[in-house]
């Protein structure tokens, strides 16, 4: 399914399947995530295992994933959760959950070098892989590469 920033599919909070090792993967609007994740940390999901985005379809949402595990003692089957933010291109922001999970930092400053997904009240949302003078979002699907980056010889 590819979502459109005018579907009607994006503007609810709602299950996409479960993936092929069985973890239900959750569809969450950015205005509720942040309601969402003090729900999630609550009921014991207190590990972040990932963070990640990408770029959903060409003009299409851009969405941020993140992967979370409640881990409890004595327990050896941990319990996961997928859970997809979709934001739309033309202004791509999100709650930032450093404030829960700090592991969080760094994943989702990539997510803003690479796609441009800005995570509101981010205490050091900056580049990181790109220097601060980069123009535009390098893994975005509409992204060109300017005319003054050359590659240079390996040897």
């Amino acid at each position: 399914m590819v979502f459109k920033e005018n579907d009607s599919d994006f503007k609810n909070d709602s299950s996409l399947g479960f993936d092929y090792q069985g973890i239900e993967t959750l569809q969450i609007k950015p205005d509720d995530w942040h309601s969402i994740v003090v729900i999630l940390y609550v009921y014991g999901y207190n590990y972040l295992r990932s963070q990640s985005a990408y770029d959903v379809a060409l003009g299409g949402l851009l969405a941020s994933v993140y992967h979370l595990t409640r881990i409890e003692y004595g327990v050896d089957q941990p319990e996961e959760v997928c859970i997809k933010v979709f934001a739309p291109r033309s202004n791509p922001r999100i709650s930032f959950v450093f404030w829960v999970w700090k592991s969080s930092d760094f994943q989702e400053r990539e997510s803003y070098d690479m796609l441009g997904i800005s995570n509101e009240n981010h205490p050091r949302l900056k580049r990181i892989l790109m220097p601060e003078s980069w123009i535009r979002w390098p893994l975005r699907k509409d992204y060109i590469s300017p005319n003054f980056y050359k590659i240079q010889d390996a040897h």
